[in-house]
């Protein structure tokens, strides 16, 4: 078995614009007017966007931009064999819950470069999910961590600086808040620029985990109606594709919870279902249901995932200092 793949694209070595050949002077002053500060992120454009992004009129010169930056990183499309890509793929990181059960049903936890969904209605554990991992990716390898900082999108209002101080306070982080990067957006535009616009964050600050909650509340409020179907799936695509390129291109791991929907299974009987659709079904690597169980523990269930097994499901409680095992 062959696998195509950009190889060596998550390389230390840092470079500057002028690096680029046949990137001359005007032509980087252009690129940092536009916010592009970096050769690595223009290894993630197609040569529409950064005509675009950076109002290039030739698609040849932007396509010759693109092709150059990428063969200062090394980053070429070749095939290699799948035992290749499995020890690669041993290497990754992952981010613990430093919760048993969570930890043993995720194999470990979340992986970067890869998306994971939580779904679920209110009060199902989503938002304490995520405050979770938004302090255990600061710790150290040695405790489960990635040691890295974390930009959290915080779509409906429900990240609580409390709650992250006293997760931290249990794994003895005493500046976890500083390296967190929150973002309040209040509309479809908002949250696209921020995702868009992520880039310098995440090379600056060692970003290493990407937050949205929720990846469809927006979408969902202000696009509604058939009319706006369409345009609200397409947009909501590209929004989910480009966070799967910084996971790819800047070895990080993304987050997003989504909100249910009620459909009818048989007659009479109702299912909870993730919203968004396709476009979300198809986006995730792993996808996981949330639900109440009783008084402060949940159960979370393996709706989707290419290696967990489906329907797999276990409990944990929501305590004041986090996620914690059932006892």
């Amino acid at each position: 078995i062959i696998i195509i793949s950009a190889c060596n694209y998550y390389l230390m070595e840092e470079f500057e614009l002028e690096d680029i050949p046949g990137v001359g002077r005007i032509t980087a002053k252009k690129l940092r007017a536009a916010g592009i500060r970096s050769p690595r992120f223009l290894t993630m454009l197609n040569p529409e966007e950064l005509m675009e992004i950076a109002d290039i009129d030739n698609p040849i010169k932007a396509a010759r931009i693109i092709r150059e930056a990428k063969r200062l990183y090394g980053i070429e499309m070749k095939p290699i064999s799948a035992r290749e890509f499995k020890e690669e793929y041993l290497k990754w990181d992952t981010i613990s819950f430093n919760v048993k059960a969570l930890d043993e049903l995720t194999r470990g936890g979340i992986s970067v470069k890869e998306l994971v969904e939580f779904a679920g209605e209110f009060g199902s554990g989503k938002t304490q999910i995520c405050h979770q991992l938004a302090v255990t990716a600061q710790l150290p390898p040695s405790k489960g961590g990635v040691a890295g900082s974390v930009v959290y999108i915080d779509t409906e209002r429900t990240f609580s600086p409390g709650r992250i101080e006293k997760i931290a306070e249990r794994f003895g982080l005493d500046n976890a808040l500083n390296n967190i990067y929150l973002f309040r957006p209040t509309t479809v535009t908002d949250l696209e620029e921020c995702v868009f616009k992520l880039y310098n964050l995440i090379e600056e600050k060692n970003v290493r985990l990407v937050i949205v909650d929720s990846i469809i509340a927006l979408y969902r409020a202000q696009l509604k109606g058939m009319e706006w179907l369409a345009r609200r799936q397409q947009r909501l695509n590209y929004v989910i594709d480009f966070l799967k390129r910084y996971a790819e291109r800047f070895n990080l791991a993304v987050v997003y919870t989504n909100q249910v929907l009620q459909q009818l299974n048989l007659p009479h009987i109702t299912m909870k279902l993730p919203a968004g659709g396709n476009i979300i079904a198809h986006a995730a690597t792993h996808r996981f249901l949330l639900k109440y169980a009783k008084d402060d523990t949940r159960i979370i269930t393996v709706f989707d995932s290419p290696r967990l097994p489906r329907n797999a499901s276990v409990q944990f409680r929501i305590t004041e200092q986090g996620l914690m095992d059932v006892e």
